[in-house]
């Protein structure tokens, strides 16, 4: 059987906050907010500080629940699935890079990409394969034995990029993930992020201030009074 193309929806999705202020009215982030990804694409979220593009991504990963909609992952509805079944499912089927790298400090690279394939199910001798296969691939395969102080702010997010590739995701959430990076490190890591794509069959939800980052991705949306607009 095919293996469908979608990997995420999300159909009239809203989230509110309680207000700071005893008795004010809750603060509306989203509403209404309905987008697709497919598999070897990317989207790119953008929008003020503030305007919730996190919150959408969390939302979308089921980090965080939303007030109402639906939001389906691979076919399936995510909002209906208890923690666990959630936190298995983020574990095998979704990527995360943010903009630290959020390596364990006392950990080696490979150390760092294991625990993730482990905490997954894999076996040690498996997540050690696995790792290393990873590793090379995002050019680290030089770098096993640094731990996170010896390597440069480039080199830890090529490490976070092959932790969230590690068990073959369907899809990486990337929330900043070159914000903290000079000019040539963050262009290398976009270059990486972009050939996985389209070599893996991954599909990616990019969150970006960077606008130049946020064309190269397939559909560009902008984030703007609590609901989605393609960016022309």
């Amino acid at each position: 059987m095919m293996k469908s193309t979608e990997v995420l929806t999300l159909e009239a999705v809203s989230k509110s906050f309680p207000a700071t202020l005893r008795g004010g009215e809750p603060i509306q982030i989203l509403e209404g907010v309905s987008l697709s990804l497919n598999r070897s694409t990317s989207i790119a979220i953008t929008g003020r500080s503030g305007s919730g593009k996190s919150t959408l991504l969390q939302i979308s990963a089921g980090l965080l629940s939303a007030d109402s909609g639906s939001i389906r992952f691979e076919g399936k509805e995510i909002t209906k699935l208890d923690d666990e079944h959630l936190s298995r499912l983020r574990s095998r089927s979704m990527g995360f890079i943010f903009q630290s790298s959020l390596l364990l400090d006392d950990f080696t690279a490979l150390e760092n990409v294991q625990i993730s394939a482990m905490i997954a199910g894999s076996s040690e001798k498996e997540a050690s394969r696995k790792s290393l296969a990873m590793l090379e691939l995002v050019g680290m395969q030089d770098r096993l034995g640094h731990t996170s102080d010896q390597l440069s702010g480039g080199e830890r997010q090529r490490v976070a990029i092959a932790r969230a590739l590690v068990n073959e995701p369907s899809l990486i959430f990337a929330d900043e993930p070159t914000g903290s990076l000079d000019e040539r490190n963050a262009a290398l890591v976009e270059d990486l992020l972009f050939s996985l794509v389209a070599e893996r069959e991954v599909a990616l939800m990019l969150i970006t201030h960077n606008l130049a980052f946020a064309s190269r991705c397939n559909t560009v949306y902008q984030l703007h009074n609590r609901n989605v607009e393609v960016r022309s």
